[in-house]
């Protein structure tokens, strides 16, 4: 707010996911109308790059790391990174996170590079390589260890309960048998005493269980509520009745029977397998305490704040590995809720064989953070090999990509190196759209060749150029549903396939069991299998018909969409940058906005908002709410009375965001305007 308001400068906020860059926005959107300053969204889809150039208004830019990446390489190629005043980075500890580690890394560097005005601040609440990050991001490093609410760590092996002390020899203080009789039935389906320790705090408090995978998490929610008491199913009846109804509006009268069967005892699952709309619905049920206790995986700890009394760890594994440090404490750390408890406490479940790792752990003697930018480089790198060494072996790849090109040569002593280089229109491309290196060769050889026979007919090959690649190994195809799918279309639609590479011979024998002898593209026969599951949803067929059409968890179909959607964004910037892919242009225009929202084309403008997704935004347009200006000019408390199963909260969030969002179309309208009739300079 300072930067915006008082250094009358731009700021951009990077969140690691697409919910949490949502929540942020609409929670910030009414800030920014009273303020006057805008809020611009750049997740999935959105975001425009460059962005638009304001004179009267700052922005401040909400972003996922992918999004920033791009928002900042355009800044740079439009030398305006300078108006850039602060950039903000929660969870910097996704530095050492694989490749989005590596990707918020260069979006930070790049900046650090080309600006020198520009200050960063990262935040975190695990993090183990300090003094590498203090040196990286030259850095000021500032900790605090309050916390509003005390937390208790403890650790259970079989019936008994050990505090975390780092003062004892081995790390534990012993604190308390576990007093629940179990009976021999109960022992053999719950060894790990969970009923036993979710019982002593629901449904007076809340508690978050976390469990090793996205199946465990809806067996355990199953398995709790066959032995909880039937005094469960009176607590808040009448809300839970309404949260079942609202997710069986969400899956247009289907619900998940895990769902069914545990909601009216005030427990739920939460993992990746969810759609979006749904994953909502549960979190709101949750924090206004219809629902008292979660079964979730990893992921819920670095997503939106869900706090409890009590947080069980099931496990010290993530499937198959071993808790990291920072892994623990993003979950541990939602022990406790200020203003509602007065402690928080964390249980770990482990066995007699893992309490010497779980003490390393929790004694910060655990190996560094895969990934951590100076100290892991210098040790996999700089001491078995030269910098120059270093710097040939990465460079190289890029030169056989086509992504640039020159020379390089070595000093007869090898101590120096002389480059010529340039970046090729396809580097300056792939950079642009931000495109994976791993693919952007691969992208560009198959928007070339489906020049020569792209099918217009319908959507099926324009959507095949835009499924993700890195999807593709997420899923493996059925190949009696891939078969029957290839029937149920018609003719013209059948001809995608033989213009892709997918012969029709080759589906019959896969899907009767017989050999293969004619090599077909692994990667293209796997891809297009995801094309179809696309065009489905494309056709605006339900999120769980596709689904169970193709036999594929709901959550993973609504990620396939939003993150092609996101792909068809870059491949639009792609074909942009090169002249020879100018026929794609207006064709990926129009299909990055439908594939965001495969709804009929009257919803789109309401779906724009923040937050408002397929089924809010058929109530709200049934309700009269039909355009943007409509719901801009929206009374909350009216909002609440008309649309179904909406909270005062939530209806000044939609009205903030339609309000925000209204600005910044009406702020671009007239920086057209005034661009338009400006006097070129050399006439003034």
């Amino acid at each position: 707010m300072q930067e915006i308001l008082c250094r009358k400068r731009d700021a951009l906020f990077i969140l690691p996911y697409v919910a949490i860059v949502q929540e942020k926005v609409r929670d910030l959107s009414a800030f920014g109308i009273e303020c006057n300053f805008l809020v611009e969204e750049y997740a999935g889809s959105k975001g425009r790059f460059p962005p638009f150039k304001h004179r009267k208004k700052n922005s401040l830019y909400i972003a996922t790391i992918e999004k920033a990446h791009s928002l900042v390489n355009s800044l740079i190629e439009t030398e305006r990174i300078n108006s850039l005043g602060l950039v903000v980075v929660d969870e910097l500890h996704m530095l050492g996170e694989g490749s989005r580690g590596a990707v918020l890394e260069m979006a930070l560097s790049k900046i650090l590079y080309t600006s020198k005005t520009t200050q960063i601040i990262g935040m975190s609440a695990t993090l183990n390589n300090v003094s590498d990050l203090q040196h990286f991001l030259k850095a000021e490093h500032y900790t605090s260890n309050f916390r509003p609410i005390q937390l208790k760590e403890y650790v259970k092996i079989r019936d008994s309960i050990y505090e975390v002390n780092n003062k004892s020899e081995d790390g534990f203080t012993f604190a308390r048998l576990l007093n629940y009789k179990y009976s021999s039935d109960m022992e053999k389906i719950d060894p790990d005493h969970l009923i036993a320790l979710v019982t002593e705090i629901i449904p007076q408090h809340s508690c978050l269980l976390f469990c090793p995978t996205k199946k465990n998490c809806e067996n355990v929610s199953k398995m709790l509520c066959k032995y909880l008491s039937k005094t469960f199913l009176s607590v808040k009846a009448k809300e839970k009745c309404a949260l079942i109804a609202e997710l069986m509006d969400i899956g247009n009268g289907v619900i998940c029977p895990v769902l069914r069967g545990t909601v009216p005892y005030g427990l739920a699952y939460h993992h990746s397998g969810l759609t979006n709309d749904e994953r909502k619905v549960i979190e709101q049920a949750y924090s206004e305490g219809i629902l008292c206790l979660l079964t979730c995986t990893s992921t819920l700890a670095a997503g939106v704040n869900l706090p409890a009394r009590r947080v069980i760890l099931r496990s010290p594994y993530v499937a198959r590995d071993f808790l990291k440090r920072n892994q623990y404490k993003q979950m541990v750390g939602r022990a406790g809720r200020a203003g509602i408890d007065t402690e928080g406490e964390s249980i770990l479940i482990t066995q007699e064989q893992d309490k010497k790792l779980v003490a390393q752990t929790l004694d910060k003697i655990v190996e560094f953070m895969d990934g951590t930018l100076l100290g892991v480089q210098q040790q996999h790198h700089f001491n078995e090999k030269s910098f120059l060494e270093v710097m040939e072996q990465a460079l190289q790849p890029l030169m056989e990509k086509g992504l640039i090109k020159g020379r390089m040569s070595r000093s007869s002593e090898g101590e120096e190196m002389c480059c010529q280089l340039e970046v090729t229109k396809l580097g300056h491309a792939t950079y642009k759209a931000s495109v994976d290196l791993d693919y952007c060769d691969t992208l560009n050889m198959d928007l070339k060749k489906s020049l020569e026979g792209l099918v217009l007919d319908n959507y099926l090959h324009l959507i095949y150029l835009v499924t993700p690649y890195d999807m593709v190994s997420h899923c493996t195809p059925d190949w009696m549903i891939y078969f029957r799918q290839f029937h149920q279309l018609d003719v013209v639609e059948q001809n995608v396939f033989a213009a892709v590479g997918v012969p029709e011979s080759f589906l019959t024998k896969k899907a009767s069991g017989q050999a293969v002898k004619k090599t077909v593209n692994g990667l293209v026969v796997k891809r297009f299998y995801l094309s179809l599951v696309l065009y489905s949803l494309f056709k605006e067929m339900n999120m769980w018909s596709v689904a169970q059409k193709f036999n594929l968890p709901r959550g993973f179909t609504q990620n396939l969409l939003s993150s092609t959607a996101a792909f068809s964004s870059s491949v639009l910037h792609f074909c942009e940058e090169l002249e020879e892919f100018w026929a794609y242009r207006a064709l990926f225009t129009d299909l990055t906005q439908k594939l965001s929202y495969c709804v009929k084309p009257e919803l789109i403008p309401l779906m724009e908002v923040s937050g408002v997704r397929e089924a809010r935004a058929r109530q709200l347009y049934n309700a009269g709410y039909r355009s943007l200006s409509y719901l801009a000019n929206a009374i909350p408390e009216m909002l609440v009375k008309t649309i179904e199963h909406l909270s005062r909260r939530q209806a000044i969030q939609i009205v903030s965001s339609a309000k925000m969002l209204l600005n910044e179309k009406a702020e671009a309208l007239l920086e057209e305007v005034e661009e338009l009739v400006r006097l070129p300079t050399d006439m003034l």
